[in-house]
């Protein structure tokens, strides 16, 4: 029988607390497959996108299996590990955790490069039960002295196919050679190519294996909307349907850093409170906009598409593509962040006389006509 509950998983009584406290219901379908495995102690090699739920699934078995087998690894060593490509990804996961295991008493925090490493040696010493990490932060603990990976029951290396691309895999390798050969180990990857299988092989034993294909979507629950603009209009547009439209939880992409910094003084001078996030700025900046963003404190987030990759923010009603997207993929990706767990959202799309090669090639691949808006 599939199970259709969290409490038919086998999650313990402060799990399901959490989980309910954050109004989760039903367990999605990488939660159903993989939760039981990683229960039972088995490796896996998982296949999933952002948007199944992936995280929860190796969140919440994780904090069953510390929780439910009580030790203190000691200062400067822990007992599990996820490895994560960005800072941002990394600080999400982290908040699961938190938010997952606030009733297991547990220690979980994240390390990152772009900070000072004072606090997170502090942190270290004091003693973590969970380490959320990238891989160039923790290798330079690790041979600071300020962290030990002995002690690791549970390894998890997620978007491994993004490290990949990121040039991590040497890293990767290298924090493999440092773990205990007796350990669980689990692999989430969006993709499952020749070198993640190699690196998959490499690291795991006997996983077993879970594929979940997000649906596409550009299809039925999003509204997708086109407005035929000159490149001077835009911000005047964007301003105008925020404002009247009463928009409240919004992104707003832009192809560049500079454009992302325009459009973000426009908004706060229509009285619109909003955050900026691209790679020039400074990681306490980023990591305190998401934090606003998240709380409901900014309506808007203005953002490039590499800063943006590992958003993962619930209930985001509308997508604003001020400038059409330079590979029509992207285009998905970024729609993608509205419409989330069955919700209703709204793409809006600006599209100026030098961009109307770019909205061909959108439409070419999501196999349809957005329909144009009238500007009013």
């Amino acid at each position: 029988m599939v199970p259709t509950t969290f409490t038919q998983l086998g999650l313990n009584e402060s799990l399901l607390k959490a989980i309910i406290k954050e109004g989760y219901t039903e367990p999605t379908l990488i939660q159903n497959r993989a939760i039981p495995s990683i229960l039972a102690g088995k490796d896996v090699l998982a296949s999933a996108q952002t948007g199944t739920g992936k995280t929860a699934a190796f969140a919440l078995p994780i904090l069953q299996h510390l929780y439910e087998n009580p030790g203190f690894a000691g200062p400067r060593n822990i007992r599990a590990l996820v490895v994560a490509p960005t800072r941002e990804l990394a600080a999400q996961i982290n908040d699961s955790f938190s938010t997952y295991g606030r009733f297991c008493g547990l220690k979980n925090d994240a390390v990152f490069g772009g900070v000072g490493k004072s606090n997170q040696i502090h942190a270290l010493a004091k003693g973590v039960d969970i380490l959320i990490a990238t891989p160039g932060r923790l290798l330079d603990l690790i041979s600071d002295g300020a962290l030990s990976l002995q002690k690791v029951e549970i390894a998890v290396f997620d978007e491994a196919d993004r490290m990949l691309d990121m040039g991590f895999i040497r890293d990767v390798r290298k924090i493999v050679t440092m773990l205990p050969k007796k350990r669980q180990t689990l692999l989430f990857s969006a993709t499952m190519e020749k070198e993640i299988e190699a690196l998959a092989k490499s690291l795991l034993q006997d996983p077993v294996r879970i594929a979940v294909k997000i649906e596409e979507p550009t299809v039925e629950k999003i509204n997708q909307k086109l407005f035929l603009v000159s490149k001077e209009n835009k911000r005047t547009l964007l301003t105008k349907i925020i404002t009247e439209q009463h928009i409240e939880r919004a992104i707003v992409f832009s192809r560049t850093k500079h454009g992302a910094d325009k459009i973000g003084r426009i908004l706060h001078s229509a009285g619109i409170e909003n955050g900026v996030i691209h790679a020039n700025k400074g990681q306490g900046n980023r990591t305190k906009t998401m934090e606003a963003f998240r709380r409901g404190d900014l309506r808007v987030l203005v953002a490039t598409d590499i800063a943006a990759r590992c958003i993962d923010v619930e209930g985001i009603t509308h997508v604003f593509n001020f400038d059409m997207p330079s590979e029509p993929e992207t285009y998905v990706h970024r729609i993608g962040r509205t419409a989330r767990a069955g919700a209703e959202g709204t793409a809006i799309s600006f599209c100026d006389n030098e961009e109307k090669k770019l909205l061909k090639q959108v439409e070419r691949l999501i196999k349809k006509q957005i329909p144009v808006e009238q500007a009013v």
